[in-house]
């Protein structure tokens, strides 16, 4: 493996299967939806990365200097590390697809990963901020994407939310949205809309 390794969890699928890439949380580890991805796609192989930066000793995929105040620099260096990471493992497994779930600050990562490499043909975002207007990319049209919301997250604010369903919207992107009424939590429409979205790749 290179220098792009992360610790990590993985479960290798059947031939010709998908891979599913799951990312945790703020203070999550490669534990968080590990069991989840393999219930979910059975047969595909389970990548869970843990985040390498540290936050007052919380897990992250990349730096802030404040809720929702990302640092730029290292977003970009993580956003590199995750896309080489995950091409690297996919190649490696033969992967037939590849796929992606992440909640909050993993929704976070694989959010830039797809802005700035596409890279996964299919993606469930849970409670993603974007807080910056995405550059255009050509490389996500046709690419499923479902991003899942609360009415009333204080972390993800709903404009935010809906602004960054529309830039994939314009990116030609086959974009779904999973609202619930709550805040930053997990709620069991969301587990359905996800299981629907995989639902081709089992």
């Amino acid at each position: 493996m290179s220098d792009n390794n992360y610790v990590h969890q993985l479960h290798a699928g059947a031939p010709g299967k998908p891979i599913l890439v799951t990312l945790h949380g703020t203070g999550g580890d490669e534990n968080q939806f590990f069991d989840f991805g393999r219930r979910m796609l059975p047969d595909a192989t389970i990548l869970s990365p843990r985040g390498d930066v540290s936050e007052f000793g919380a897990a992250r995929f990349f730096r802030r200097t404040g809720e929702g105040v990302y640092d730029t620099v290292d977003l970009a260096r993580a956003t590199e590390k995750m896309a080489a990471f995950v091409t690297e493992v996919a190649d490696a497994h033969g992967a037939s697809a590849v796929l992606g779930l992440g909640f909050s600050n993993g929704a976070n990562i694989l959010a830039n990963v797809l802005i700035e490499k596409g890279l996964f043909d299919a993606s469930v975002l849970m409670h993603p901020l974007i807080p910056f207007q995405p550059k255009s990319n050509p490389a996500l049209a046709g690419r499923t994407v479902l991003i899942t919301a609360g009415e009333r997250d204080p972390i993800s604010p709903v404009p935010v939310t809906k602004a960054l369903a529309e830039y994939f919207a314009s990116q030609s992107a086959m974009i779904t949205t999973e609202w619930h009424a709550g805040g930053h939590d997990i709620r069991p429409n969301e587990i359905e809309a996800v299981r629907a979205l995989f639902e081709p790749y089992l």
